[in-house]
């Protein structure tokens, strides 16, 4: 059935690819490997990503998804991964201020963008109506604590007046992945989502969707970096210049970033 199927791809993005946030211990990635740490908005995309690398290079791309504060706590706790895909640009940098990432590969690799979406395909007929005025019985955002877009999705809510009042109605995903799944089960009537998440659930099952203006919110600029792991790893440094070629702008820019 095409909501199982939707289901089963999304529970990957949710973070099960995650490592724990307490310490981990783990083998340096073989040669010709490289381990990625990516936000679970971007998770589908990487994959590709990955997939096109190594075809060309033949270097294994191996991927772990989790929302951005997850993942920046596993690297503090020493995961050795190789590079970071973050929601943001503030965590990357945070990690080369705190002498854990080069500084001279950041890289801002992707704009997201929030959309309302719901099941219904009647419900968001006015967009900006429906979000004003609406009396949602539960409505997804990712959490705002641990995630760029749940942060996003906050002051989106805060600029239309919303916050307090939809506040105890809110079911928080820990990423951005859980809090799709749960406008995709029917737990929460409507959602503050990624753009790239919401294209991938209409294609399977419809229902209605508005795009946030970008102004409403601080831009969701999603930057790149490489751990310190991988310094002196070819697959690494390898995917973050394939990574800034025309063609990985093409499938980013295909999946709804700008």
């Amino acid at each position: 059935m095409p909501l199982r199927r939707l289901l089963l791809s999304l529970l990957a993005i949710v973070g099960l690819l995650a490592w724990p946030s307490s310490r981990v211990a783990i083998a340096a990635a073989p040669a010709g490997q490289a381990r990625l740490a990516v936000a679970a908005n971007f998770t589908r995309v990487a994959r590709l990503l990955a997939d096109q690398y190594a075809h060309q290079s033949g270097s294994r791309i191996e991927i772990s998804a989790a929302s951005t504060g997850k993942l920046y706590a596993q690297i503090r706790h020493g995961a050795p991964f190789d590079i970071l895909l973050a929601a943001d640009n503030t965590t990357p940098q945070r990690l080369v201020d705190e002498g854990l990432a080069v500084r001279s590969s950041l890289y801002d690799y992707a704009t997201g963008r929030l959309v309302l979406w719901s099941r219904d395909p009647t419900l968001i007929t006015d967009g900006e109506r429906v979000l004003r005025q609406h009396d949602f019985h539960k409505f997804a955002i990712a959490n705002p604590e641990l995630a760029p877009y749940g942060a996003a999705a906050r002051a989106v809510l805060r600029h239309v007046g919303r916050w307090d009042a939809l506040k105890p109605r809110l079911v928080l995903g820990e990423n951005v992945g859980q809090a799709t799944e749960f406008v995709i089960s029917g737990n929460a009537k409507a959602g503050l989502l990624p753009r790239s998440l919401v294209m991938q659930a209409q294609r399977q099952m419809g229902g209605s969707s508005w795009l946030v203006p970008a102004s409403w919110h601080p831009p969701i600029t999603q930057s790149a970096v490489l751990l310190n792991h991988g310094r002196g790893n070819p697959a690494a440094i390898g995917f973050l210049r394939y990574l800034r070629s025309a063609a990985a702008r093409r499938i980013i820019a295909a999946h709804g970033y700008d």
